[in-house]
């Protein structure tokens, strides 16, 4: 995996540089004046590949890539690349990896292309030459890329199904297309107007997370999972448009997907995750696996069987599974490292973690994640986690009923839930509107995904006029729940987190946190080929009377013990709750409450309130206060502290590029 910059358009603007770009070709040199403003943007992601660059431009395209050697160490696998021994009409930068190139190589080999590497990457640009847009279809694995067609004068880009790589872009003044892995590249572009974007706030307040496609910097947007987009140069017209979509209505009737067993589903799921992790496993360097106590993690290293897993826990009760990893590792003979959490560390590294994040994240998980890439690089160049599995089989607790809402569905006829529902919807503060909201049967009603902190009323009253105007949570999902108004409600649930949820926190913060130590991540569970399987499992085989995702517990439990297979989910448990009681970290988190910088968003005799209430007990909001400090930080870091770009990110070009 790697990252990568670019700028198109026509003339191309490389700020102070535009006038002098006459290069037509690929260079490694690093001070090659007539791109100083491309290589300033690559060496803000220096992270994403400390172990080549490379550069492409000619005088409406200029592409940079940071490479992190993981299959084909060579030269040869370097990029941009271009189809050097072909027509040399075609160059690409791919952050990625494909599990099927082997396979893709062969048949593009007998279509009489000729590869110039080993590297996966490749056969993404003739996979191009080959099919054209519909590469995307063909492919199994992560990417973002960018293809370059001097043929027909465009770019075409696209994400992966569910948003494992970033992607990020925005229009220059002029028109201009800028792109990247990462927005924090952008800063470095002398035309590029660093704002915040308000309406990003009050949205992610409730969600804990950028949950707009308009990022928290104004005119900078993500390109959605499952998305392509095509550039064209002349006119410098942006098409985008989505080229894969998620489809659980195969598990229903009439399809015969709807009468398939328990057994057939769990058959099909345990050899599927096998392959997956076997095409993982490819690679020219040392590969690990992450591993906590749940079954995800515990049933990967159960097939991956590497030499070195790693595990992340806390001193706090509650909120270790280290205990549990070491017991699987010495269970397979594996090396199992650990490494307890320090609050100290954990709030000392919180602005650089924000920092590799690009927008602000409040999941507390990121803070053991950021330290368990930072373990894991010590040892391998790739790990394996147990990412996916959760949304494609409906893992989560959120997905499953409590037993009132059981018995009141039961008794209640579903007219008068939903009636109710309705009446109570306008109602925030009506005793019991939770539960009748809840009761309806419509996800619409009431589910917005995994995580939900301030309420919109509250988040409203906790910020500054200037910025409450913002997209309501009703209108950023019912776009998504309307595509799937016909599904039954757990699939509408899975649907809504695959489409905000999976990508925008999940997948962001996995690769952004390994990434940000140079490491590549996999996750064989968030393979294609599983979630064709997930879309054909019947609503009744994912939750069962005896736990969630049931089909793929099964399936574990063929290798790993049932107290592994049946664990519930913890996932990353971080104390934030219990470090917020303590008076250094609390007295750190009210000076920035009670700060002026904050007075420019909040409401900060609210902010305190909410601190005072916390630390004496009155209440339990040590989650919106972490989410409201975490924007804080963030802001702090971009917009106070990022007056010049920061020294120790940078890097010198010519040094890495040798």
């Amino acid at each position: 995996m790697s990252g990568f910059v670019g700028i198109a358009g026509t003339p191309l603007d490389l700020g102070s540089n535009k006038e002098s770009v006459k290069e037509v070709g690929r260079s490694k040199e690093g001070n090659n004046p007539n791109l100083g403003v491309l290589v300033s943007m690559m060496d803000r992601i220096v992270h994403r590949g400390p172990d080549a660059a490379g550069i492409y431009a000619d005088e409406q395209v200029a592409l940079g890539f940071r490479r992190l050697s993981i299959i084909d160490l060579s030269e040869n696998a370097e990029q941009p690349m271009s189809n050097s021994l072909e027509d040399d009409t075609v160059v690409m930068v791919c952050d990625g990896a494909f599990n099927n190139h082997l396979e893709l190589r062969a048949a593009l080999e007998q279509a009489g292309h000729r590869f110039a590497s080993k590297t996966d990457a490749e056969v993404l640009l003739h996979g191009y030459q080959q099919w054209g847009s519909d590469v995307v279809q063909k492919l199994r694995g992560t990417f973002a890329f960018v293809i370059y067609d001097r043929t027909k004068n465009i770019l075409f880009g696209a994400r992966d199904f569910f948003g494992a790589k970033p992607f990020y872009y925005t229009r220059l003044a002029n028109g201009n297309l800028l792109f990247g892995s990462e927005i924090k590249s952008f800063l470095e572009h002398p035309s590029f107007k660093k704002e915040l974007n308000k309406e990003a706030l009050k949205p992610y307040l409730t969600f804990q997370y950028s949950v707009l496609e308009e990022t928290f910097f104004k005119g900078v947007f993500k390109l959605l999972q499952a998305h392509c987009f095509t550039f064209d140069l002349k006119t410098q017209e942006m098409n985008i448009q989505r080229y894969w979509d998620a489809d659980f209505s195969q598990a229903l009737p009439p399809s015969p997907n709807a009468d398939r067993s328990f057994d057939e589903c769990v058959d099909a799921l345990d050899g599927l995750v096998r392959k997956s992790v076997e095409a993982n496993r490819n690679a020219d360097v040392k590969v690990g696996a992450f591993l906590s106590g749940g079954v995800d993690s515990s049933y990967v290293v159960s097939a991956l069987k590497p030499q070195k897993t790693f595990s992340v826990g806390s001193d706090v009760e509650g909120f270790d599974e280290t205990v549990q990893a070491r017991e699987l590792s010495e269970m397979l003979g594996i090396e199992n490292h650990r490494r307890c959490l320090d609050p100290n560390e954990c709030f000392e590294a919180f602005s650089d973690i924000q920092y590799h994040l690009d927008e602000p994240a409040s999941n507390p998980s990121v803070l053991p994640l950021y330290f368990l890439s930072q373990l894991a690089h010590e040892h391998v160049g790739v790990v394996l986690s147990g990412e996916g599995s959760d949304e494609f089989f409906a893992g989560y607790a959120e997905y499953k009923d409590t037993r009132p809402v059981k018995k009141y569905k039961r008794v209640v006829p579903s007219v008068l839930r939903r009636g109710l529902s309705t009446l109570v919807g306008p109602l925030p503060h009506i005793k019991g509107r939770a539960f009748f909201r809840r009761g309806s049967g419509r996800a619409e009603d009431y589910f917005i995904g995994q995580a939900f902190i301030f309420d919109e009323n509250e988040a409203r009253a906790m910020l500054k006029p200037s910025y409450r105007k913002a997209p309501s949570v009703k209108e950023i999902t019912a776009p998504i729940f309307k595509r799937v108004a016909h599904l039954d409600e757990l699939s509408k649930k899975q649907y809504l987190d695959l489409n905000l949820w999976m990508p925008s926190d999940i997948c962001l913060k996995a690769d952004k946190m390994t990434m940000a130590h140079s490491l590549e991540m996999r996750s064989p569970l968030l393979d294609m080929s599983l979630f064709e399987e997930a879309q054909r499992t019947p609503v009744a085989h994912r939750i069962t009377a005896e736990n969630d995702k049931m089909v793929l517990r099964t399936a574990a439990a063929r290798t790993i013990p049932a107290a592994w297979a049946d664990r519930v989910k913890l996932g990353f448990p971080t104390p934030i709750r219990a470090w917020l009681k303590q008076e250094q970290f609390s007295q750190r988190i009210r000076e920035l409450f009670a700060s002026e910088m904050a007075a420019e968003f909040f409401d900060t005799k609210k902010l305190l309130a909410l601190l005072d209430g916390y630390n004496k007990g009155i209440d339990s909001n040590g989650r919106k206060i972490w989410t409201a400090y975490t924007f804080l930080v963030w802001y702090e870091r971009y917009f106070v502290e990022e007056t010049q770009p920061h020294l120790a990110e940078k890097a010198t070009f010519a040094a890495e590029a040798v």
